[in-house]
């Protein structure tokens, strides 16, 4: 990180404290540190020791009360690489949230130029209240990258999820921040990635589908935009949200819709990353009323639909590479070595509902990559953007 110049907000939070220990690891790298605080802030540390650190003046006020002199936030946002807001209270979280600016850290971040990364910290209920999981979508939805709070001891006296992340872990995700915005390995490159369910009506009402939220899929797509790579996302029904000026969204809901969308996009992309789970049957005719309830069972027909990933694998041309993924319930390595060969895929990515914390609908997978030459490389139990980050890394890794 030498040279790179890093905005430090520091916020009102007990967590503040650790804050010391960050900026000594960020200047001991060569980075270049500014901090701005927000005036509850100074309760939990000291701008003194802020400013000692740090080596330069902090902004807390719009204005010197002594001087009348004006904090000019604009500078502070066109002089920064990143702006690192940590800890993030609930409060200043809800106010970036909404565009709210009564204070200078908040005024700077609506002016940045630049990339924010936030480290959430609060008590544990607060974490998981529906407004503060809310505003941190919002976050999510405006392209600033959130390191999840961690579980651990609170400082009400209890346990749980909502710890600030630890200095070190704050300290190697804005080095992934730099080597992502230095390398640029997809930069030219056209990504077509698929995600989430596939939904197949019975009726109006009433559809077969799966449990996939599409999360996979989506942090598979930030990974690819923070490569510098085009991404045509075609996604069935999920609650994810992501805009990037380099991402077209295409939203389906059924099997035939979602091949039809890859059909149209495939030709013109260098990789294809299909994370989708899409279903395997459909019914063979829908009622065009709902199903009224009766007396004897009913009898749904079902077809198969058609195989996506095998018409992309059938239809890939030289200078493209093919991903494919399975989640399985036996005999993994050998139904994804199957799977590989049968669909023309580089490599596969393996997962299995026998491992606690890997599926549907969960923030966690482990995954196994086995490859076109047989090679099989495991990955530990990790976050599913951490697990994007592994695929992504081996992705460039094989095709450079």
């Amino acid at each position: 990180m030498q040279g790179k110049r890093i905005l430090l907000g520091i916020t009102g939070g007990i967590a503040a404290y650790k804050i010391a220990f960050l900026i000594r690891m960020l200047k001991k790298s060569g980075a270049e540190v500014r901090s701005i605080m927000t005036p509850a802030s100074c309760d939990f540390i000291s701008p003194l020791v802020v400013s000692t650190l740090t080596g330069n003046p902090v902004g807390i006020e719009f204005w010197n009360k002594q001087t009348g002199e004006w904090t000019n936030h604009v500078e502070y946002g066109l002089w920064a690489d990143v702006m690192l807001i940590a800890p993030l209270t609930a409060s200043t979280l809800a106010k970036m949230a909404t565009g709210n600016s009564d204070n200078l850290l908040l005024a700077t971040y609506l002016s940045l130029k630049c990339p924010t990364i936030v480290a959430p910290a609060m008590d544990l209920d607060m974490y998981q209240h529906p407004t503060v999981k809310r505003n941190l979508l919002q976050l999510e939805d405006d392209c600033v990258t959130i390191i999840p709070a961690e579980r651990g001891e609170l400082a009400s006296g209890l346990e749980g999820e909502g710890r600030m992340a630890e200095p070190e872990t704050i300290y190697t995700a804005l080095s992934s921040f730099f080597n992502r915005t230095q390398t640029g390995s997809l930069k030219g490159k056209k990504v077509l990635i698929t995600a989430g369910p596939t939904y197949e009506a019975i009726d109006p009402v009433r559809f077969i589908g799966n449990h996939s939220s599409g999360k996979m899929g989506f942090e598979i797509t930030k990974a690819c935009l923070a490569e510098g790579a085009e991404v045509v996302l075609i996604t069935g029904p999920t609650n994810q949200t992501l805009t990037h000026h380099r991402l077209q969204q295409i939203d389906v809901v059924s099997a035939d819709e979602m091949s039809e969308a890859v059909k149209s996009n495939w030709e013109s992309c260098t990789i294809g990353v299909f994370s989708a789970a899409v279903a395997d049957y459909k019914p063979k005719a829908v009622a065009p009323s709902k199903m009224k309830k009766s007396d004897t069972d009913p009898t749904i027909e079902l077809v198969k639909n058609p195989d996506i990933l095998a018409w992309a694998g059938a239809n890939k041309s030289k200078k493209q590479y093919l991903v494919g993924f399975a989640l399985e319930t036996e005999d993994l390595l050998q139904n994804g070595m199957n799977k590989l060969k049968k669909k023309n895929l580089n490599f596969i990515v393996l997962n299995t509902l026998a491992d606690e914390g890997a599926g549907f609908s969960v923030d966690t997978n482990k995954i196994t990559i086995l490859d076109e030459c047989n090679k099989q490389t495991e990955f530990e139990l990790s976050s599913k953007q951490k697990a994007a980050e592994n695929i992504v890394e081996y992705l460039i890794n094989s095709i450079s």
